[in-house]
């Protein structure tokens, strides 16, 4: 054993306590386990993490039943794929049964069957780096593949060959992408070239596993990386081609910006930005929205003459795309509602100018915000990227007075729950009618009103219905 594994295995000693109980405990019942994949890989990084995976010669069934009575908590939620997984204190555990697993071609589920030999497992694994294991009990290094030379190079190659590979499962081509992005290594020729020839295969994979990985990449440290690697090997024409259309060609006066590299320095300045976001970060829907932010501009280009470009609507229709290409992979419907809400308002702000709206065109984009308000503002800071640094100082400097004005108009008047000075219940009293579509004509009579003028009190409120009721009949 090298000293560089002798210290992979002491670091995993250190930072997971229950490796050795759990190796034990399948040894002592007959059954080989193994500490696999990420986990081992992550440690020759120094990354170290609180969920671990191992792979056992044990049967589903039998590491339940191995389980019980040792784990806080075990669940079986994976037990058709042959994954048991349980928590021991701080740890998070996933076991599998050795096993292999490739598509029918027509399929878009995998073949499950289970193996017999660790060598054998770790044969089906995707990549190399990822087709390490360290033996339990008595923490001996597995590397078959080379897997600890390609951490050292930073590079990812697959046990096999890539089409083999690929074949088997194409979403690992997606987790190349993933890979690079989070980890900053880079595919090696053979694993690029089968990625290239390969990548309409992907379509054979199911929508919700397609998402599950793009959302990983984008929520990686360096997404550009991976993205830029789907575009360019084509996997981004299956999976999100709103993408790689935004490669428009620029026009021969160049006078419009790569909407592509645009999009994707958007993206990276929305990250520099999440600290100001008070939801957990990595945060998707920020990150997404950035991204896809203008994907409205192909189907809106047009070209005016004398080298003007225009997109006009391309927020709408970009709000359009956006949640079809949402539904398309499986998005929950909050996410789809909260990432077009900001591609659809991301242009507002360019209509502020250096302060000319009123405080009820402020208030209007308070509400038209919704909850999405802090993340607006996230993405339409991050939508600078003019190189001309008087322009962007002065966007900046304008947008920190919209920011100061929406604050201060918070604290006066409760914008956060903005509604009218009286509610349905008082509008059908005052007014003396039943619920029906005229208390919601009502309603946004007054919620106008309360837009236009701040909160007027429920005197006014009053008054100011009644006047409108005597008008309208």
């Amino acid at each position: 054993m090298s000293a560089v594994q002798r210290r992979a295995v002491q670091t995993l000693l250190q930072i997971a306590p229950v490796v050795d109980e759990l190796g034990a405990r399948f040894a002592g019942a007959g059954h080989e386990i193994a500490l696999v994949g990420g986990p081992v890989r992550d440690i020759l990084l120094g990354r170290g993490s609180t969920d671990l995976d191992f792979a056992t010669s044990a049967h589903p069934d039998v590491i339940e039943r191995l389980l019980s009575g040792w784990a806080d908590h075990v669940w079986d939620i994976g037990k058709a794929f042959g994954t048991i997984g349980c928590r021991k204190g701080e740890w998070v555990l996933e076991i599998t049964t050795y096993r292999s697993e490739s598509y029918d071609p027509t399929s878009r589920k995998p073949d499950v069957a289970y193996g017999d030999s660790l060598e054998g497992d770790l044969a089906r694994r995707d990549f190399a780096m990822n087709a390490m294991a360290i033996r339990l009990p008595g923490r001996t290094f597995v590397d078959p593949y080379g897997g600890m030379e390609d951490v050292a190079a930073r590079t990812i190659r697959t046990p096999g060959t890539p089409e083999a590979s690929f074949s088997d499962d194409p979403l690992r081509m997606m987790r190349a992408g993933r890979f690079a992005a989070q980890l900053g290594f880079t595919p090696a020729p053979a694993v690029v070239a089968a990625m290239t020839a390969m990548a309409e295969r992907i379509t054979i994979v199911s929508a919700e596993r397609v998402r599950d990985e793009l959302v990983k990449l984008v929520s990686s440290d360096h997404p550009r990386i991976g993205l830029d690697l789907l575009v360019s090997t084509g996997l981004a024409d299956h999976v999100l081609p709103e993408l790689p259309a935004l490669r428009l060609e620029l026009d021969e006066h160049h006078r419009h910006k790569d909407v592509y590299q645009h999009s994707l320095t958007v993206l990276d300045q929305a990250i520099d930005l999440e600290s100001r976001l008070s939801v957990p970060t990595p945060d998707f829907v920020v990150r997404f929205a950035a991204l896809i932010h203008d994907i409205g501009k192909p189907k809106t280009r047009r070209f005016e003459g004398a080298g003007k470009v225009t997109f006009h609507h391309h927020d709408v229709v970009g709000a359009k795309l956006a949640r079809k290409r949402m539904r398309a992979l499986r998005f929950s419907n909050e996410q789809i509602d909260q990432v077009g809400k900001l591609v659809e308002l991301h242009l507002r702000f360019h209509g502020y100018g250096t302060g000319e709206w009123t405080d009820s065109a402020v208030r209007r984009y308070v509400r038209d915000a919704g909850d999405q308000l802090e993340r607006l503002h996230v993405l339409t800071r991050a939508d600078c990227t003019t190189r001309n640094k008087r322009k962007a100082e002065a966007l900046r400097a304008a947008y920190d007075d919209l920011e100061a004005r929406i604050a201060r108009l918070q604290e006066q008047e409760e914008l956060d729950a903005l509604r009218p000075d009286l509610d349905g219940n008082q509008i059908m009293e005052i007014l003396g009618i039943p619920q029906g579509r005229e208390v919601g004509q009502a309603y946004k009579f007054l919620m106008d009103l309360r837009l236009d003028q701040g909160p007027l009190g429920e005197a006014r409120a009053r008054e100011e219905l009644l006047r409108w009721w005597s008008a309208r009949t």
